[in-house]
């Protein structure tokens, strides 16, 4: 395996102008002749498939859930980045470039940064066409505010619904393509196998989650934009229904993954309170714009905050990195909450939270202001937790919320499998080892209205395809695999339910995996991992039957992947001697506590390359080059 950039030639902020015009086309009457299946109706799914039918290919799509609207974009709350330096503040292109570099602890490849930085302008003004509700300021201008790792205001916002408000414009684009019957929607179906044929992706099969049926679906071009990872720690901000299996599979037909230790801590998540829990409850990074973050100087103080004097309160970020205070990076404010708990100075019956308190916010601005921006998150906390915030502070700890890791993509966002392209947080491309606050959305609809319509109609217009349809014999081949894996789960007759080990391998990746790592812990999870998957396939239990409804096969089948992924998280960790945004090895680290990398051995991604299920995957490398931003130490002080 060869991994190929394919970063054009020049200027850093020629390039992308430049590869478009030296890119193939394809004559709208041809565009016809050409189809692509699109697996994901999120952000970045779903603004490619709109964006794909509009120029005249044939689009399928498919979702998990019974609506394209329902995808896991609608959790993002609080904002998108645009460089569009509307508050006059110092923004720029090329500062959201540096911010996204530097967040991203230097790991990042510069072209595809740039390239996202450039396209944040357009995107803006897309949404705003499509009519989503951005919050506006007293003079009708669109307002902004600010989030971790940036020293402007450059977020877009609607209230704590924005990622929410701008899937309903793509959802809307895209339902105009289905009506219009360019975009062919198949919602309850996941995706089960990729089908490669003569070394490109020509097609899917999937299982009809209503039915059981086993379809295969032909295409001249598979994209994936399915999401990320990370409920391999089974308590995350994630929705319950999103895993790992479509890239998973990608990967075992030849994709590489890279990057997968790379996994996100969010900062202010609501707190564990115990085992009954299935999943966790994100407060958005907008928050921390007002509300000023403190544990107690002594150990063991439990008094009630209010009994709490500000002499003997603790603003920990405020007084460790004072030029970003609160509105430092996620890795760096995730890892102090955690240090800050393990002195014993945490806050709540477990002790493993801080305080979020807005008192000083509503002292200066008044409880209306206060409503205006976060009312929502303000009233969904008190839903969670019966504690009035305006009253009260909130209590946070940090939690898994994104995975930077991926399949590996080139410049052209297409994986190493010809043909398939990978678009969003289900691919490694942009955020290195830590994504900044409100960079998610705007790489989701950047890599589908903005570059995937015209890398894809590039891989048409360079490339001649056989005609493929369901009858060839490696979608017979893929239709038999994924029929035997459903009778081989339904056959076992455990007595473990999926959810058990899910909740078990949960515990041994957030404790051996997790905010820290070690080489002693990563070896322990290593040892652990094997034999849970060996377990799993002798004692899960599935119930119902193979055609009809049955969410029991649906979790096994993705929780086994997640075991299998658990085990390439961990190695790739463990390859990775260094510390590097949300990859804290404990062994390599400076003396006050941060992030030490090792830029001679390891500036570089990690693509690994799938063997089979007996050998060990084989670990690639890319080289990561600096010519406009040159490597240093990051720092936030």
């Amino acid at each position: 395996m060869e991994l190929k950039s394919n970063v054009p030639p020049g200027p850093l902020d020629q390039k992308w102008t430049e590869h478009k015009f030296n890119m193939k086309l394809v004559n709208p009457a041809n565009k016809r002749k050409y189809s692509v299946i699109v697996v994901g109706t999120g952000l970045a799914g779903g603004s490619a498939a709109a964006s794909l039918a509009e120029l005249g290919y044939q689009v399928s799509c498919f979702c998990f859930q019974d609506s394209p609207r329902r995808a896991h974009s609608i959790a993002a709350q609080g904002g998108i980045n645009a460089a569009k330096n509307y508050q006059n503040d110092g923004d720029s292109v090329h500062r959201l470039f540096y911010d996204t570099i530097k967040g991203g602890d230097f790991r990042s490849r510069e072209a595809n940064v740039h390239r996202l930085a450039e396209v944040s302008v357009n995107i803006i003004d897309q949404c705003v066409a499509q009519g989503v509700p951005f919050a506006r300021e007293y003079s009708g201008l669109l307002a902004n505010r600010s989030f971790g790792g940036a020293q402007v205001s450059r977020t877009f916002y609607a209230r704590g619904q924005t990622g929410q408000q701008l899937l309903l414009g793509a959802y809307q684009a895209l339902e105009r393509q289905v009506g219009l019957g360019a975009v062919k929607m198949h919602t309850r179906h996941e995706m089960q196998q990729l089908v490669v044929i003569d070394g490109k992706a020509r097609g899917i099969v999937t299982r009809d989650l209503i039915t059981g049926e086993v379809q295969s679906h032909s295409a001249d071009a598979v994209i994936l934009a399915t999401g990320g990872y990370g409920t391999v720690f089974y308590l995350a901000t994630y929705a319950k229904g999103c895993n790992v299996t479509a890239i998973w599979r990608a990967y075992k037909k030849g994709a590489a993954f890279a990057n997968p230790c790379y996994t996100q801590i969010h900062p202010t998540c609501i707190p564990v309170t115990g085992d009954h829990q299935s999943k966790l409850t994100l407060m958005s990074e907008s928050l921390r714009n007002d509300g000023r973050i403190w544990v107690p100087k002594a150990q063991g103080d439990h008094r009630p905050a209010s009994d709490i004097p500000e002499s003997e309160r603790d603003y920990y970020l405020e007084r460790k990195y004072p030029s970003f205070g609160n509105l430092s990076p996620r890795d760096i404010a995730s890892r102090a909450a955690k240090q800050v708990c393990d002195e014993g100075r945490g806050v709540g019956k477990t002790g493993k939270g801080v305080y979020l308190d807005f008192a000083e916010a509503i002292g200066r601005l008044g409880v209306d202001t206060i409503r205006e921006r976060y009312g929502n998150l303000f009233d969904m906390y008190e839903r969670i937790t019966d504690e009035n915030p305006y009253k009260s502070p909130m209590r946070i700890y940090p939690a898994s919320h994104y995975t930077m890791g991926g399949l590996w993509v080139d410049y052209n966002l297409m994986s190493t499998i010809d043909g398939m392209f990978v678009l969003g947080e289900a691919n490694f491309s942009d955020h290195g080892a830590n994504r900044l606050g409100a960079s998610a959305l705007m790489q989701g609809l950047a890599d589908g209205y903005f570059v995937a319509p015209y890398t894809v109609g590039n891989y048409f217009g360079s490339n001649k395809f056989e005609k493929v349809d369901v009858d060839h014999p490696a979608f017979k081949q893929a239709e038999a695999e994924v029929a035997d894996r459903s009778r081989r789960l339904l056959g076992i007759k455990g007595d473990t339910t999926p959810d058990e080990f899910h909740r078990e391998l949960g515990t041994i990746m957030w404790t051996h995996c997790g905010m820290a790592r070690t080489e002693q812990s990563l070896q322990t999870a290593l040892a652990e991992l094997p034999a849970l998957r060996e377990r799993f396939w002798k004692k899960v239990r599935v119930l119902g039957g193979e055609e009809q409804v049955n969410q029991s096969l649906e979790k096994a089948g993705r929780v086994a992947d997640l075991i299998e992924l658990g085990e390439l998280m961990c190695r790739d960790a463990l390859e990775r001697r260094e510390s590097c945004g949300g990859h804290f090895r404990e062994e390599y680290q400076t003396p006050d506590g941060e992030a030490l990398r090792d830029d001679e051995h390891f500036c570089h991604a990690a693509a690994w390359e799938y063997k089979g299920d007996d050998a060990p995957p084989v670990r690639h490398v890319e080289n990561l080059d600096f010519e406009n931003i040159h490597l240093q130490t990051r720092s936030y002080k």
